[in-house]
């Protein structure tokens, strides 16, 4: 059992939390959406075990994480920038090892191509890069709707309406909307803390973030330490199977199957952190 250490980070506009497990090369993992470290709490254990030092933690604006500025629409720059900071400040001397899930994986190809020397291999498990689509649009006015709903009406009523515009059902006939005590217990944790979040998310990162435009160039030319992946129960969900789908051929790389959904880290994270281990030790 590995107990994580928390610490503090300066950087600029804000102070991270971040946490650590294990000993030996840095494996950092980026959370998505409104999540927070917390989120990689059921597979860490796993990737300690396996020999990793395994850190993970709250993005600027969520959870323990503090800004020293305003609250504004965030900036996938900016957090890359906080990922690089943190690799420098826990591994100065080898570069890390990477995941990113949805948003995180948006923030961490980002990282890959402004910063090809500070990362070993990383894996970008569905960033929804709307951009990359063949036709964006509706997916894009189904995100800016989606803000518009929360403005509205409130959080339960956008998650709602986001449940409905990516599977046609209501949340509370997805699987991945479970009680928070049916959840790991490893995760329950985190549940208030991401209900907390969930307004920076929906007003300050759905649509800028699902808006960016990926560095494809710079991407190819880091393409051997790109690991593209996605949710084998995710093919027929454009918005997040698809981008990825396209970016791997765009740079040349296989696209990953993972075990799970969307949130395959979260619900199944043992099978999900045996897959990673598979893909981080296999061939470049």
């Amino acid at each position: 059992m590995h107990k994580p250490e928390s610490g503090k980070l300066d950087v600029p506009g804000a102070t991270l939390h971040y946490e650590v497990r294990g000993s030996g090369p840095l494996l950092l993992l980026i959370p998505g959406g409104a999540g927070d470290a917390g989120m990689y709490a059921g597979m860490a254990g796993v990737l300690a075990d396996a020999g990793y030092t395994v850190a993970s933690f709250d993005p600027r604006a969520l959870s323990r994480s503090r800004l020293h500025v305003p609250l504004g629409d965030q900036r996938v720059a900016e957090w890359s920038e906080d990922a690089r900071l943190l690799i420098d400040h826990l591994s100065p001397d080898e570069p890390a090892s990477v995941l990113g899930c949805s948003a995180g994986a948006i923030v961490a190809l980002d990282l890959l191509a402004r910063h090809p020397d500070r990362v070993h291999r990383l894996i970008a498990h569905e960033p929804p890069l709307l951009e990359l689509l063949d036709d964006p649009a509706p997916h894009k006015a189904l995100f800016a709707d989606v803000r518009e709903v929360f403005r509205a009406e409130g959080v339960g009523a956008a998650m709602a309406r986001f449940s409905e515009g990516m599977t046609g059902d209501r949340p509370t006939d997805r699987p991945t909307d479970r009680d928070p005590m049916e959840l790991p217990p490893e995760i329950q944790e985190m549940a208030s803390r991401m209900h907390a979040n969930q307004p920076v998310f929906l007003e300050h990162m759905l649509v800028p973030f699902s808006s960016t435009v990926p560095e494809v160039e710079a991407l190819r030319n880091a393409a051997t330490k790109l690991v593209p992946a996605a949710a084998h129960e995710s093919r027929d969900l454009p918005p997040l199977y698809g981008p990825i789908a396209r970016l791997a051929s765009l740079v040349g790389r296989p696209l990953e199957e993972f075990p799970g959904g969307h949130l395959g880290a979260v619900e199944r994270p043992r099978e999900f952190a045996e897959r990673m281990l598979t893909v981080l030790d296999g061939p470049a």
